[in-house]
């Protein structure tokens, strides 16, 4: 291993090693998750989860839609910092996650919190068109990003918030060449031209785009 990139390896289990720790159910599901996905890293993990329960804290979130469910790690992470009376939706398309993610939710005291969507999530969005919400998290294919963003900012109240992961994309949307780069390249490059948000790109893991719903 190259001495930059294990430094970087380094410096990522020191911020983790610093950082508030994940529940035991939380630990159980991503090891699951590791040993059982073909693709286990689209897991956001603990820094990105602290990073999604702070600004639920700090906004006072109480109601949540997700985009993109995968194993449930970041919906029951979400959960657990949510009040009781919080509730998260969270749009799944393939049964496999879908049925995982529910079957961790069922072993949780905060599961009660959380309602999986399946199906296409620009079905499920439209339906949930007449719900306001709080905050969204956006971590679902790349190549509709920003028609999941454009959508999610409609069911936003005023001074929401948005969080949309993967947006560096490996460094890849410097000089996108498939369609995932370029799709992740054009989002960002949307919403930086979006009057509606005051955002910020941030390098936290795979890089998160943190938008805050401008008050009209």
């Amino acid at each position: 291993m190259p001495i930059a990139e294990l430094k970087n390896e380094q410096l990522l289990e020191y911020c983790k090693d610093r950082s508030s720790t994940d529940s035991g159910l939380l630990i159980e599901l991503e090891k699951y998750t590791w040993e059982n996905e073909d693709v286990p890293q689209m897991i956001c993990g603990q820094l990105v989860g602290n990073f999604l329960q702070s600004v639920i804290k700090l906004s006072q979130a109480k109601r949540i839609v997700e985009v993109g469910t995968f194993t449930g790690y970041s919906a029951l992470k979400m959960a657990e910092a949510l009040p009781d009376d919080g509730e998260i939706h969270t749009l799944e398309l393939m049964e496999k996650h879908a049925n995982t993610a529910q079957s961790f939710f069922d072993r949780s005291k905060n599961g009660s919190k959380i309602t999986i969507h399946r199906g296409p999530a620009l079905a499920s969005l439209e339906q949930l068109k007449s719900t306001s919400f709080d905050m969204a998290f956006i971590d679902a294919d790349k190549t509709n990003y920003l028609e999941y963003y454009k959508r999610c900012l409609t069911l936003m109240r005023n001074g929401g918030a948005i969080v949309l992961d993967n947006m560096l994309w490996g460094g890849d949307v410097l000089e996108p060449q498939d369609d995932d780069a370029k799709a992740l390249r054009k989002t960002g490059e949307f919403i930086q031209n979006d009057e509606r948000v005051f955002n910020t790109l941030l390098p936290i893991r795979d890089g998160l785009m943190f938008c805050i719903k401008n008050e009209r």
